[in-house]
């Protein structure tokens, strides 16, 4: 990878001196929206039913010294399955040894029909990413799941309207697609993204955001911040701690210019943003976020957790839909399963990607009865006031429990 200098800017655009977008983003992008008028869809279409099918690899291309771009060919009769909004994510499942691995990866370009590309990084002792990062190869095949994830923007128009990503590390990958999608759709929008790495080398996409500011001078405005690399502004040093984020944001970002915020990162940095923005009296209707999480070496068991269940055991009846087909299974309650786990047990073909309350795919409708939810960092408070649940981390409170997975 070429060196190029981290820049940062914190020039406002002036309507006139915004380029024209880019025809062919332009162009892919518009034949993703609804109309061609927003970033967001209605939430049938961000909540399709997770699928998978079998993808080949057309690409991939080596971002970091333990970081690669994953470019997978889509073939036209899945075409219509591969459709995404900027910021979605896929899963994507390999057998190892005989065990399933499921990974979630956000999509890092802007929509083009036929082809849908992903960025990875290896994680220390990540199986997955570990095998993906130097064996995967063009040709392989792999099982892709359909996009899914509601990290979208809410903004019905874009005209003049000023976008804030804040990201750490991989967390870059789904503000690639949002940044392109927002400068390319009206020239008068402004992206404005603090990045924070330990080092240049560490820097996913160095020379795409780099193109992007040469393509879009007056209007992306480029932070990056480097926790073991010393910088000439001493703000751009050093780990973003609280005090250095409010410095950021009395100094590089005013929030009240600001229409939509989006945070991608560890717990500990998303959390803080969250915070810092709050007792900055940032609605927080307008901040957007999504956590990832480490490859850490776990299995999903493909048919879900075995559980016996003894005779005479109090037990709870769980009911649920999917593709229109009724299911039940018991669930005992010494056992304390989630909705997910039951499930699974009777029907392997139960989306689920992380199991772990972050990416959303296990979503379900509660109607009738009452279950408790361990963690939550993918539905939004109305989601969850219309009864929805992840399903991997709800567990059953009363003796009846009926979910719907296709509303």
């Amino acid at each position: 990878m070429a060196a190029r200098n981290l820049g940062s800017t914190t020039a406002r655009p002036d309507a006139s001196m915004g380029r024209r977008p880019d025809a062919a983003v332009a162009s892919a992008f518009l034949a993703s929206t609804v109309g061609g008028e927003s970033l967001s869809t209605d939430d049938a279409a961000k909540r399709r039913r997770a699928r998978f099918h079998s993808l080949e690899v057309a690409e991939v291309r080596q971002l970091t010294a333990d970081a690669v771009e994953v470019t997978f060919a889509v073939p036209e009769q899945l075409a219509d399955d591969y459709t995404y909004l900027p910021g979605q994510y896929v899963a994507l499942r390999r057998d190892f040894d005989g065990h399933e691995l499921r990974r979630s990866y956000s999509i890092c370009r802007p929509p083009v029909r036929g082809s849908i590309s992903v960025a990875i990084k290896r994680d220390l002792g990540g199986r997955f990413s570990t095998w993906a990062t130097s064996e995967l190869a063009p040709g392989d095949a792999l099982d892709v799941m359909s996009p899914q994830g509601t990290f979208t923007s809410a903004l019905d128009a874009l005209d003049g309207k000023h976008v804030v990503g804040i990201a750490a590390g991989s967390g870059i990958t789904p503000l690639m697609a949002l940044a392109h999608a927002v400068l390319a759709r009206s020239e008068t929008s402004e992206f404005e993204l603090v990045y924070t790495n330990r080092s240049t080398l560490d820097v996913m996409f160095l020379e795409e955001l780099a193109e992007l500011k040469d393509r879009y001078p007056s209007r992306l405005a480029l932070h990056h911040v480097l926790s073991r690399e010393q910088r000439t502004a001493p703000l751009l040093s050093g780990r973003i701690d609280a005090p250095k984020l409010e410095q950021m944001l009395d100094v590089l970002i005013r929030p009240e210019t600001v229409d939509e915020w989006f945070l991608c990162g560890p717990f500990e940095l998303v959390q803080l943003a969250r915070d810092t923005l709050e007792a900055k009296g940032v609605d927080a209707s307008h901040v957007r976020y999504e956590l990832f999480t480490t490859d850490a070496d776990r299995v999903e068991p493909r048919h879900g957790r075995p559980v016996v269940v003894e005779r005479g055991e109090p037990t709870v009846a769980i009911e649920f839909t999917l593709d229109g087909q009724s299911s039940t299974v018991d669930s005992p309650v010494s056992a304390n399963e989630s909705i997910l786990n039951a499930a699974l047990r009777v029907r392997p073909d139960v989306p689920f990607a992380c199991a772990g309350g972050v990416c959303g795919t296990c979503r379900a409708r509660v109607l009738e009865g009452s279950v408790a939810m361990t963690e939550n960092y993918a539905l939004e408070p109305d989601e969850l006031e219309r009864g929805y649940v992840l399903t991997c981390q709800s567990h059953p409170k009363s003796d009846r429990v009926v979910v719907d997975y296709d509303v």
